[in-house]
């Protein structure tokens, strides 16, 4: 460590230096050479900004050589060396909005560290009031990250205008997609900091529109006789060839709608741009409900939001559903070698870790590597979600003169079934005529076909609601529950993990918390009654288009993440037997994804046994989380049941905007119901008009 009168000797040369910003490897030798560290970086400002106080208070004056000497090299250290984007120039209108969010942030810094007023030959920020549309209404402001401080991604446009969130437009010079990569690394001042202490930050987001892209020298539009999601630009590509050509890399997955374009990591600081292209449908419409359509400033919006509470998108909603398990939970934390004192990257514990895992075989899908080499025919999970259609046969002439059918739908619960989910984290282990333990986590072979159940109602066990034929795999919580109705578990032989944990309860925790805020901003709010909360629900998605748009990529996010756990080959030349790219990562994991969608079937099973026990009413149709019942009026309120004092019954469906709760899908005549169970079609699958999908992200 340098001595203090080193320390000053040496900020006063670089002082007296040509003011010009070094490169970040310089910048840390000079750092370190100056003897600078946070630590006293901290201490300075908080003595500092405490004297000031005091003498702004009358109370003392400021007159230790200490205090100036530290207040002197703040001072020019901030005004040589500003915070990367610190230095862009921001108009007035956008002044105020920043200037706040920042005094928030550094409540606790001396106004010596305030921003310079240089301003850049060519300014990049121009006032919000110069999109061509006026700027929405916004959601919660995210808090100021001084790194970052025009937000996590920018929507482009052919002319050069980069709209980024809170109403920011940047100027963007570049006209060549590698100009366009230095330009966002170096100068927007775009980016998202880590979820997580052992995360990493979010790279930036570029959006292009299609004029944007076509100014780029990319085509209009990307089409070929290939799935559109597994398009690319041929290697060839003039494109493809400029950006191998800056030294610059793309991702296995080729310059395609979501591309990644990365250089290695110099030290901490990533070197990596996504780009999103609009008019190459990166954003699929039954994600992005009506958000192509809008204008570069509401897109920025609605992806702004959904960056903010969820992840900046890395593609799909279900690519994001799996990256935001990640950036929860990382793979690896820093840890120090004792031996040699170096700082090392150790396991983190409760994280799924860096390394692939074979599945067991009944885990596995039939084209898996571990079930071809071995020849398995022992049979494999079924934890599907339901579809069931009840049989007309068991009918009573009351339930068919009940005038209307109406349709409940459970919110996000695959969400509500991943709190406090303990799943496996160790590779599995063989067992053989093991006792049942509801505690631990796997696939065990047993026989639950003898258990007898009313027909009226679906089987907990399968998926089409049938009773069960003879020995099958079942996760735990199925044979859980088999065991909770009364019945005996003898399993045959097992397949169990003994390294358990609550992996996703950071997950899901952030994506209740972005879908309840989101519900609350579109006036569907905790405390309103069930009246008033059917009432919100009906005219929800009027009141803020793009809200209701991040809304929707929030519940895909939710089922295409837990789809992502087991991502099934894609392409027409795979041989049965190939490993696929999905098996290459730390999150193909087919348990975790049983274990969610069983307890989400057994939680569905459990309310609607307690409903046919509180009010005689039996379901006419299940779909994943839908559940259509006979109703002697045109409203859940018509028939769900309620104590003597007005409030729900536990047990049964619930009205709410939780995860778990249930909401209005859709209300039809019941005779339109009994036709479409003649036909053995589903109901709960047309009750909200069209047809419903039933997408679990694969």
């Amino acid at each position: 460590m340098a001595s203090e009168e080193e320390l000053f000797a040496s900020v006063d040369a670089l002082l007296n230096e040509e003011p010009q910003l070094p490169p970040p490897a310089e910048r840390a030798r000079l750092r370190e050479a100056a003897g600078i560290t946070q630590a006293r970086l901290a201490t300075a400002l908080k003595t500092t900004t405490q004297s000031v106080k005091n003498w702004e208070n009358g109370r003392s004056e400021p007159k230790s050589p200490r205090l100036d000497a530290y207040q002197r090299l703040l001072n020019g250290w901030a005004a040589k060396y500003p915070a990367r984007g610190a230095a862009l120039a921001v108009t007035p209108a956008a002044a105020s909005s920043e200037t706040a969010a920042s005094q928030v942030e550094t409540a606790d810094a001396p106004q010596a560290l305030a921003v310079p007023a240089t301003r850049p030959a060519r300014p990049v920020t121009r006032p919000a009031a110069a999109s061509r549309r006026p700027p929405a209404k916004k959601a919660a402001a995210p808090a100021l990250d001084p790194r970052f401080p025009h937000g996590p991604l920018a929507v482009l446009d052919g002319d050069g205008s980069a709209y980024g969130t809170g109403g920011v437009v940047l100027d963007c010079p570049a006209t060549t997609v590698v100009e366009l990569v230095e330009w966002t690394l170096r100068e927007s001042g775009l980016g998202a900091p880590k979820l997580n202490r052992y995360g990493k930050d979010s790279d930036p987001l570029i959006v292009l529109t299609a004029a944007a892209a076509v100014k780029l020298g990319l085509p209009e539009r990307l089409e070929g006789h290939e799935q559109r999601r597994s398009l690319r630009l041929p290697e060839d590509h003039p494109v493809v060839k400029q950006v191998a050509k800056a030294k610059w890399q793309l991702t296995q997955r080729g310059f395609g709608p979501w591309a990644r374009i990365y250089r290695k990591a110099q030290g901490r600081e990533r070197q990596c741009v996504q780009l999103a292209i609009l008019s190459w449908d990166a954003l699929d419409e039954r994600s992005w409900p009506g958000v192509t359509e809008m204008e570069p400033a509401g897109i920025a919006r609605v992806l702004g939001v959904y960056a903010q509470r969820v992840i900046t998108p890395r593609g799909s909603t279900a690519v994001s559903g799996l990256e935001l398990m990640t950036a929860m939970r990382p793979p690896t934390k820093p840890e120090r070698d004792e031996e040699t004192g170096n700082w090392i990257s150790s396991y983190n514990p409760g994280s799924l870790g860096t390394e692939p895992m074979d599945p067991a075989p009944p885990e596995a899908t039939p084209e898996h590597p571990v079930v071809v080499r071995s020849g398995w025919t022992g049979g494999f999970l079924n934890e599907e979600a339901y579809q069931w259609v009840r049989s007309v046969d068991t009918l009573s002439d009351e339930e068919c003169l009940l005038p209307f059918a109406v349709g409940l739908d459970l919110n996000t619960a695959f969400l509500a079934a991943a709190a406090r989910l303990v799943v496996g984290l160790s590779a599995p282990d063989h067992f053989h005529h093991v006792k049942f333990n509801p505690k631990i986590p796997g696939s065990w072979l047993a026989d639950l076909s003898p258990i007898e159940l009313d027909p009226r109602l679906p089987s907990p066990f399968t998926p089409d609601g049938t009773r069960p034929t003879g020995p099958a795999w079942y996760q735990t919580h199925t044979l859980a529950y088999a065991q909770e109705l009364g019945h005996d578990v003898h399993p045959i032989e097992a397949y169990l993990r003994r390294e358990t944990g609550a992996y996703l309860d950071p997950w899901h925790d952030r994506l209740k918390t972005a879908y309840v805020d989101t519900l609350a901003d579109l006036g569907v709010t905790k405390d309103l009654d069930d009246r008033a909360f059917l009432v919100a629900m009906e005219r929800h998605k009027q009141t803020d288009p793009a809200l209701a748009a991040v809304l929707a990529a929030v519940k895909a996010t939710v089922k295409g993440g837990v789809g992502k756990l087991r991502e099934r080959p894609q392409g027409r030349h795979y041989k049965e037997g190939e490993r696929w790219p999905a098996l290459e990562r730390a999150t193909w994991r087919p348990d975790i994804r049983a274990a969610v969608i069983s307890k989400a079937r057994v939680n569905m099973h459990r309310k609607l046994t307690n409903m046919a026990k509180m009010t005689g009413l039996y379901p006419l149709a299940v779909l994943s989380d839908c559940v259509v019942y006979p109703s002697p009026g045109a409203s859940p309120l018509d028939f769900l049941p309620y104590a003597a004092s007005g409030k729900p019954q536990p047990g049964g469906f619930r009205l709410g905007p939780t995860p778990g709760l249930a909401k209005l899908e859709g209300v039809q005549p019941m005779l339109w119901a009994i036709d479409l169970m003649e036909q053995g079609l589903n109901p709960a699958r047309h009750i909200k008009g069209g047809d419903a999908v039933l997408d679990e992200g694969e």
